[in-house]
């Protein structure tokens, strides 16, 4: 068990995906900066269920994922940080903000990959890559006919994503460039085998197509 930076966000990291910031609070400029002069900055992630990414109060998830930061640039209002999620991890008790939150953690298992499973991961990819593609199509079309108001404009998906070469990392690059909502990536965010992430990505991915299916009838 050890004690980390904290930055609870409205949305879920997932292990071995990029994970973009802008920090203009002071208390995460401290945090910054605190980091930075580490070896290895590590700050835990976590996803804000109810609340607001601003000024704290917010009831925030158990299971988190760490992330590593790789390149930090200055600009006149902000500090922009690129991160890359790695383990995962169970949160078991909030500390006292000093002035940023912090929390004691407890690392959670990382998933065994067995060759066994490389069907279910070819037709994981297969399925998403489908549907995203789908969905970027529908994107495109209504942003087409609502440019103002269509809820597909924040839909932008690539499928000819690359994913890395490691079945493990690319099992969770799968579940992050899926067409999901938060509150399914924060339940994979959850698996405990490889297996039950992929079906679970292949299951909530189809159930996401026939959302898109239903929308292009209209």
């Amino acid at each position: 068990m050890s004690s980390v930076a904290m930055f609870p966000l409205g949305s879920v990291l997932l292990p071995h995906t990029p994970l973009a910031l802008r920090l203009f609070e002071p208390r995460y400029l401290t945090m910054l900066g605190r980091l930075l002069d580490e070896e290895n900055p590590l700050f835990g992630v976590v996803m804000i269920e109810r609340g607001s990414e601003v000024g704290g109060g917010d009831q925030r998830s158990r299971i988190g994922t760490l992330a590593r930061i790789v390149q930090v640039e200055a600009a006149a209002d902000a500090m922009h940080v690129v991160a890359v999620g790695g383990d995962r991890f169970e949160t078991t008790r909030w500390l006292d903000d000093d002035p940023y939150p912090l929390a004691e953690i407890s690392p959670l298992p990382v998933l065994e990959w067995d060759d066994a499973l490389l069907p279910l991961h070819t037709e994981a990819e297969a399925i998403v890559r489908r549907v995203v593609a789908r969905a970027t199509l529908l994107s495109e079309r209504m942003d087409e006919a609502l440019p103002d108001s269509a809820p597909w404009n924040a839909l932008r998906w690539d499928a000819a994503t690359e994913l890395s070469e490691d079945p493990i990392e690319s099992a969770w690059q799968l579940a992050a460039i899926a067409p999901l909502g938060d509150f399914d990536r924060q339940t994979l965010l959850r698996s405990t085998t490889v297996g039950g992430l992929l079906r679970q990505v292949i299951d909530l991915t189809l159930e996401q197509e026939a959302v898109l299916t239903a929308s292009d009838s209209l």
